[in-house]
């Protein structure tokens, strides 16, 4: 039986025609299972595991329908609104969506905090079709009276599950309620638990539900590995797997531990940048195309990372610190093993926190293979992650910036109270200790420059 095609699925040609030119031909489960439905306007509760293809099974729709809409209007108010909860994953979406507006010949604004209002606001006047939001600046617009959501005729909450967690359901559920009532809601997430049924019972109406490949992560592309180690090997073994060929996407709970272990891995000669809460965002934006691009292999970041990060070639994930819930070991996993390719997933983990990690996996229907690791010598290590270790040990032996790393100016915002280092703060008090017990310093790269002049 041929396989279905977009064409059949009710999707106009102009939109046919922008997939095909990016060698997209065939839709993916999630998107053959939903489209019909979104097509027709109806309201959609859609599940498909991390790198399914959601983005496109909500995109495609609202640009059609708005398009064919006879209610568009000289005065552009904005029509569609979509809620995602990182600044990241906004700008991912803003991507995918700008080819298919630009040919409906319709247009988007991205908002988001951390950076000027300004550019946003100037948007909004001048009139935009779709909103890409996160909750918090969205609802900050509205209240100085620069927005209004009176119009929207689509709403679409991507990342559903995350979007229903105690901190965003407020603002979200504020959002939700101002838009009409009658308008069309669509719910994607790669996990959907009973949270998510508090926004179906309020704001969606008959709802169709469509569940498309699991909502675990691609378990036939990924091997997922735990290595137990003692504490003061937790950094050798991460600083040898992440010197190996490959990208390596490197998860951390806490912001304070994603930018000490940062410096630690630039400590050993592995080139790395950190992704969390503390950067300012264009230190976040240069870190992330660093990666993106290859400049630097390995990336450390908190669960911010784990949704809307699109590098197909991300080779291993390593959950330096173990997730507090099977979700996020979910979410972090599935940024490996995409489009395709084969992935591979390491958990460090002490004795301590074995049976914990077995009952979180467990929960995420992974059954990972658990190896004790007593030396570096441990074959294990080259098996998971093949190939020659390359370290580059900045000169005199100091520590590279994340900012000098990706190819940028170091970041000089305000230090953070004690309690919560900043990410930007250089302070000695601050540094990290590396696993010989010396301090790690942090030097931009004018500072390299003067120390080579004078030594």
């Amino acid at each position: 039986m041929p396989a279905v095609s977009f064409t059949d699925l009710g999707l106009p040609a102009s939109l046919v025609r922008v997939l095909a030119a990016r060698d997209i031909t065939v839709p993916t489960p999630i998107q053959a299972a939903t489209l019909a439905d979104t097509i027709a306007g109806r309201d959609v509760l859609g599940r498909g595991r991390t790198g399914s293809g959601k983005t496109y099974a909500f995109l495609l729709p609202l640009v059609a329908r708005l398009a064919a809409s006879k209610s568009r209007s000289k005065s552009r108010v904005p029509r569609a609104l979509i809620l995602a909860p990182t600044r990241e994953l906004v700008g991912q979406i803003e991507s995918a969506l700008k080819p298919l507006a630009k040919v409906a010949g319709l247009s988007s604004v991205s908002i988001f905090g951390g950076v000027s209002q300004q550019p946003q606001v100037r948007a909004l006047r001048s009139g935009v079709d779709i909103l890409i939001a996160t909750p918090g600046r969205l609802e900050d617009l509205i209240e100085q009276r620069h927005c209004s959501l009176g119009n929207i005729e689509i709403t679409v909450l991507d990342e559903a599950d995350h979007m229903s967690d105690l901190g965003f359901l407020p603002p979200v559920k504020r959002l939700l309620e101002q838009t009409p009532q009658r308008g069309q809601r669509m719910l994607f997430s790669a996990t959907l638990d009973a949270r998510v049924g508090v926004l179906v019972k309020q704001f969606l109406h008959n709802p169709v539900t469509h569940e498309a490949d699991s909502n675990e992560p691609a378990t036939s592309a990924t091997t997922h590995h735990v290595l137990q180690v003692e504490h003061e090997q937790r950094l050798p073994v991460l600083a040898d797997l992440t010197s190996a060929p490959g990208q390596r996407l490197v998860f951390t709970r806490t912001k304070h531990r994603a930018k000490a272990l940062t410096r630690q891995l630039n400590a050993e000669g592995v080139h790395a940048v950190e992704l969390h809460g503390d950067l300012s965002q264009n230190v976040r934006a240069r870190n992330l195309q660093a990666f993106h691009a290859g400049r630097v292999k390995t990336l450390v970041a908190t669960d911010i990372a784990a949704r809307g990060i699109h590098v197909d070639d991300i080779a291993m994930v390593v959950h330096a610190d173990p997730p507090v819930e099977h979700k996020a070991y979910v979410h972090r996993s599935g940024r490996t093993g995409r489009a395709g390719k084969t992935g591979t997933v390491i958990t460090l983990s002490t004795g301590g926190q074995l049976r914990d990690l077995r009952a979180l996996t467990r929960a995420a229907g992974i059954t990972p293979i658990t190896t004790r690791i007593d030396t570096l010598a441990d074959p294990i290590l080259v098996e998971l992650a093949p190939g020659e270790r390359v370290r580059t040990p900045p000169a005199g032996g100091s520590v590279t910036s994340a900012s000098a790393v990706a190819g940028g100016r170091p970041d000089r915002r305000r230090p953070q109270p004690k309690s919560e280092p900043s990410a930007r703060s250089s302070k000695r008090h601050n540094a990290p200790r590396t696993s010989k017990g010396r301090s790690t310093r942090t030097h931009s790269a004018a500072q390299f420059s003067a120390r080579a002049r004078t030594s």
